[in-house]
């Protein structure tokens, strides 16, 4: 799993103490903390095992302790769609970009494939962008359409889609 939580006292213990109680085995726990990002977000990723049938209350669990899920496992992905973005994606902030769709708890991007022909030169970027559901895909999708729009790049969309 990868989770996000507040960088405050007790925030870490917080987000274990669900996988106990729903009888999960912690096996690893890995976080880094920033010094320039002290006092906001941390990304926490845990390695457990869990039955699969007790994964509903963990993240019912999680959420009620302001728990962020920002992945868990890659066989919860299951929905998957490519699309092109074309302008200036690095002096947009291209991390921006694809941490607004990760950070939904429901999709994240898993490959980025960028072209930049010249500093002054507009990139183009293709993107697979992986979720729950199509649903999901669509909510996803839906911010990407706004960052373009903000951002002022093309967005091609699909360039591939697969269920």
């Amino acid at each position: 799993m990868k989770l996000e939580i507040k960088d405050a006292p007790g925030q870490l213990v917080a987000a274990l103490k669900p996988i106990s109680e729903v009888g999960g085995n912690i096996i690893a726990v890995i976080h880094q903390r920033d010094d320039k990002q002290r006092g906001k977000m941390l990304s926490v990723q845990i390695v457990l095992e869990l039955p699969d049938h007790r994964m509903k209350d963990l993240t019912r669990l999680l959420r009620e302790q302001g728990v962020n899920i920002q992945r868990i496992g890659h066989e919860r992905l299951l929905y998957q769609k490519a699309v092109m973005m074309i302008g200036h994606l690095i002096h947009t902030d291209l991390g921006d970009t694809v941490d607004r769709i990760d950070r939904t708890g429901f999709a994240e991007v898993t490959e980025l494939n960028i072209s930049m022909p010249a500093i002054t030169e507009v990139s183009s970027a293709r993107l697979l962008i992986k979720s729950v559901n199509k649903e999901d895909m669509e909510q996803a999708m839906d911010i990407l359409r706004r960052v373009a729009k903000e951002k002022d790049f093309l967005l091609v969309e699909p360039l591939e889609e697969v269920e």
